[in-house]
């Protein structure tokens, strides 16, 4: 089974990103996916671009909340992520060879 990655950029200090990182970590005991907390301090670019517009968290690379999560939309948001993974490798399995 394919699971969603939840990425979250954050800073340390942050009580937004603390309580985002709760709610991901409440879900994710629900429902399976990969979590990624990336450092926006560690890197100088990502430091630039996201400073004072964190957290924000990512499913499968698409931007999907901003500075806060609700907890139904989240799960909503990665179970529609799994469910789109089934059904391709469903598509791909059935999918005729062109030879």
């Amino acid at each position: 089974m394919s699971v969603p990655v939840v990425e979250i950029y954050a800073k340390k200090g942050c009580g937004l990103c603390k309580e985002v990182k709760e709610v991901i970590g409440k879900v994710r005991q629900e429902i399976p996916f990969s979590f990624k907390e990336v450092d926006i301090s560690a890197n100088e670019d990502l430091f630039r671009m996201y400073n004072d517009h964190v957290p924000v968290v990512y499913i499968n690379g698409k931007k999907a909340f901003k500075f806060k999560v609700d907890e139904l939309e989240f799960k909503k948001k990665v179970r529609k992520e799994i469910i789109r993974a089934g059904i391709m490798r469903l598509w791909n399995k059935n999918k005729p060879s062109r030879r």
